[in-house]
């Protein structure tokens, strides 16, 4: 035995064999740089827990932050025709539907679940931005369809939390047919006299703007979301004038009456059962007390056949003697 087998080999053997480590262990905040610790990210509900930045929350993390116990059950969603317009940028569209497909493992950027919320059932739509940018295609607008027809049919709520950089431009027009479809979808669930909640995560944007994310019943904003239908960019170039700080965010538009309550991530559960048991409240709040009439100012009126009677005993003696 020598220094060679008992010390160098080993050495060398544990540099071999070493374990590779994840390297998804830490994550830096995208607003203050600061590394974070991947179980305190999620422990915190991927808020920045240094200065507060709201990152993006796939679609799946969402439903199980939003459900009781995090259990919920997924609807399948109808499978539209892929690339009706064999359409083709610097990839093909397929390919690129592959590669999303790949990288989230979900068919395309909506899931919609039914569950409970608070003990009370409910129905949400919720978008997944790292799904092509959350962008609305045939796909999204048959899954909006479904869940406003589940709702319908349950007798349930509708919750959607779009996250979206608006219409899918490969797929065109087809897209653009999305705004009118799930507009009266939508509609379709208010008619019935269901609670409506949108949900506006960051980014809602676009044509999803345009349509069913601002005609909820309740526009519920998350802390800092970026909320609005074209960028910031383009407006300024059109008016030709710099855009207050915070333009399009959803302080700024809730101090400018476009949504309606601006809710931290942590509290965003409790607020929406919250929400939802004050909409759903069928009864009056408190016994309602019927009051005595006052027998000083109240007559009794008689019945119809009293009245006739008595009209017939006060027929004037004139008429009488004129028979």
């Amino acid at each position: 035995m020598n220094w060679l087998t008992n010390f160098v080999r080993p050495k060398l053997r544990a540099l071999v064999n070493r374990k590779d480590v994840p390297d998804n262990l830490w994550h830096k905040c995208p607003n203050c740089d600061q590394m974070i610790f991947h179980r305190d990210l999620e422990t915190n509900l991927f808020v920045c827990q240094h200065c507060n930045h709201h990152m993006r929350l796939g679609a799946k993390k969402r439903l199980e932050m939003l459900f009781d116990d995090g259990e919920y059950q997924r609807i399948e969603l109808p499978k539209p025709t892929v690339d009706p317009l064999k359409f083709r940028d610097q990839k093909r569209y397929t390919d690129r539907l592959r590669d999303a497909r790949a990288r989230t493992e979900e068919d395309d950027a909506i899931i919609v679940a039914h569950g409970k919320m608070g003990d009370m059932p409910i129905v949400v739509a919720a978008f997944d931005f790292g799904f092509m940018g959350g962008s609305m295609g045939m796909a999204v607008g048959d899954g909006i369809i479904a869940a406003a027809r589940l709702s319908v049919a349950q007798q349930a709520p509708l919750i959607i939390v779009p996250a979206s950089g608006g219409a899918r431009m490969q797929e065109g027009a087809l897209s653009l047919m999305q705004l009118p479809r799930t507009v009266i979808a939508v509609q379709e669930v208010k008619e019935a006299g269901l609670p409506y909640i949108v949900v506006l995560a960051d980014p809602t944007t676009g044509g999803v703007t345009a349509s069913f994310a601002m005609l909820g019943d309740l526009h519920v904003a998350e802390t800092g979301a970026m909320i609005g239908f074209a960028g910031a960019r383009v407006i300024e170039q059109t008016v030709r004038e710099t855009l207050p700080e915070g333009f399009q965010r959803a302080e700024y538009l809730l101090d400018h009456g476009m949504v309606d309550i601006v809710v931290a991530r942590n509290e965003l559960r409790d607020t929406l059962i919250r929400l939802l048991s004050l909409l759903l409240r069928r009864e009056p709040p408190a016994d309602l007390l019927e009051l005595a009439p006052d027998p000083g100012t109240v007559s009794e009126i008689p019945t119809t056949q009293d009245s006739s009677d008595a009209a017939i005993r006060q027929e004037p003696a004139d008429d009488r003697r004129l028979d």
